[in-house]
């Protein structure tokens, strides 16, 4: 017994090392993030190489060139630039690729690492950026930037651009408290969402003033847009300041002595103009604005503080918004409920509704009884104002909106599984309860909790399928790891089963050795004192054969 214990004890550790070898190489492979990607050529075939080339070559479509920049913009290139601008490529860029491309020049495998950037003993004339010691990329392999389209023409695709020379006239024209206080950042706490994901890959679309991105904490986040007020030109100027401070509470960059930080910084805002000033934009400009989002595959539409979604236009419009797929955030309301079944009601049942609080928690307006969702800072937020202003502190429920709309891009990147409804259900239910329980009249499910939000483990999503979808939005190979996962648990349910077959093997060896076995129900024959004999006593050269008629025994011998 105590050979057959051995036995099993070995066995058993030889199983659990070789899953444990099994399972670590799975980890390793899934940890290498595996991507299709592309280097891009100085030429292809005589052409100079553009993203909608690509996009034709590679996925089959000139259309899906927005997906490709979405992948890869604003990540570090070998030369140390960035793709900000849609239109510049440069030979030697590595783009990230969706899973379906195939043709010449696509591999599998680890996306490369970037190089640091080296010091540039010399100021290039042609880059600026120079000035942060990174050298000269080589001559462009597209044209510069294209010229502003219209309104009418193809919407824009989310493409982060280069910031515009109008926006210096709009600066000097907003005013207000600059007594800046980190309280909502803090409040908002995103370092835990971080870990997982810091928005890559969304494009939330800002429908209000358009947004500054002039300013150097948005660079390489802030998309063209649209500029829906005036009919052609571009999103990205704003003389107002709204916009502006919604957008640097979702993208600014985050670093050592910031003022502001995104709560996504690595999401993309589309700025869509439907205002200039502090008048109320009108109607059919929202809608077309929100159209214009829809058409750009935004994932979030984050609504302005002059947004009326009680308009029969506008709220048929995030009705059809929702019905694509994106999670619209608007401001919690503070008027009479709709008339049931009107769009303006289906519009507020289909709309993340956002409330805004102060720092000691109370709600900064007088919003309806039960018509609030969720809460976030509203009340002397700290956020950046239009080129000229600096840092500005300014209260109002868009605000908040512009928080609650960077934690939705968190959650859509880190699960791309889940459609709009359950990104939705996942804020609420991770939302810290403000009141007494949760849903509350006054603060609904409470205040947005970006690191709960993205890390929590949610009973009810267990039917949704894994992360397979995932970061396209961000490159990192979101298809592998399930994939790793189920080859590893087989190969180690293969290697379990030839282990198991070899214990009973060695077992079978170990309880009856190789020794001609005795008849049934026989004692074993242990040290030898039970054996097969004859009891031939002729002593001829046959035991078996005589007048003694000889048979076989097992027993002992006498």
């Amino acid at each position: 017994m105590a050979k057959v214990r051995t036995s099993f004890i070995a066995a058993f550790v030889v199983v659990v090392a070789v899953g444990a070898a099994v399972l670590g190489a799975a980890q390793a492979l899934a940890a290498e993030q595996f991507v299709k990607y592309y280097t891009v050529a100085a030429s292809y075939q005589g052409a100079k190489e553009t993203l909608a080339a690509i996009a034709n070559r590679l996925l089959g479509s000139a259309d899906r060139a927005g997906e490709i920049f979405d992948l890869n913009a604003g990540r570090t290139q070998p030369d140390g630039g960035r793709l900000t601008d849609p239109s510049t490529l440069h030979a030697g860029w590595i783009l990230t690729l969706p899973w379906d491309a195939v043709g010449p020049g696509v591999v599998y495998g680890p996306l490369p690492a970037a190089p640091a950037p080296s010091a540039s003993p010399a100021a290039s004339p042609t880059k600026q950026a120079a000035a942060q010691n990174r050298p000269s990329p080589p001559a462009p392999a597209t044209s510069t930037a294209a010229a502003p389209r219209s309104a009418s023409a193809a919407p824009p695709t989310g493409r982060a651009s280069s910031p515009p020379a109008a926006a210096g006239p709009c600066a000097g024209t907003v005013s207000g408290s600059t007594g800046a206080s980190q309280w909502a950042q803090l409040r908002m706490a995103p370092a835990k969402a971080w870990t997982q994901t810091k928005g890559r890959g969304q494009l939330v679309a800002v429908v209000d003033s358009g947004v500054d991105a002039s300013l150097p904490e948005l660079t390489g986040h802030v998309s063209e847009g649209a500029d829906i007020v005036s009919g052609s030109g571009r999103g990205d100027v704003d003389c107002l300041g709204s916009g502006t401070a919604m957008a640097a509470l979702i993208v600014a960059q985050p670093g050592p002595g910031a003022a502001v930080s995104g709560i996504a910084p690595d999401a993309t805002v589309m700025p869509i103009r439907v205002t200039k000033d502090a008048t109320a934009p009108r109607p059919d400009d929202v809608a077309a604005g929100i159209g214009v989002a829809v058409s750009a595959k935004a994932g979030v539409i984050a609504l302005g503080p002059l947004v009326d979604t009680h308009d029969p236009a506008v709220a048929e419009a995030v009705v059809q918004a929702a019905g694509h797929g994106i999670v619209v955030v608007g401001a919690a309301p503070t008027g009479p409920a709709p008339q049931p079944g009107s769009a303006e009601a289906r519009a507020e049942e289909v709309m993340l509704r956002v409330g805004g609080i102060e720092v000691a928690g109370d709600p900064i307006a007088q919003y309806r009884a039960g018509a609030v969702d969720v809460v976030a800072p509203g009340g002397e937020v700290t956020s950046l104002g239009i080129a000229g202003t600096g840092v500005r502190v300014g209260t109002g429920t868009h605000l908040a909106v512009a928080f609650a709309a960077a934690v939705v891009a968190l959650v859509r990147s880190a699960h791309p599984d889940l459609d709009a409804p359950a990104v939705v259900q996942r804020i609420k239910s991770t939302s810290d309860a403000l009141g007494g329980h949760a849903p509350d009249t006054r603060f609904g499910f409470g205040l947005v909790n970006a690191g709960s939000a993205v890390t929590a483990v949610l009973a009810a999503e267990q039917g949704h399928a894994g992360d397979a979808a995932r970061d396209a939005g961000g490159g990192t190979g979101h298809g592998t790891a399930p994939l790793v996962r189920t080859i590893a648990v087989t190969v180690m349910v293969l290697v379990a089963l030839v282990a198991a077959a070899l214990v009973v093997l060695r077992l079978r060896r170990v309880v009856r050795p190789a020794e001609e076995p005795g008849p049934a129900g026989a004692p074993p024959a242990g040290d030898g004192a039970f054996q097969t004999y004859d009891t031939d006593t002729d002593n001829d050269e046959d035991p078996w054969a005589g007048d003694s008629g000889g048979a076989r025994v097992w027993g002992r011998k006498p």
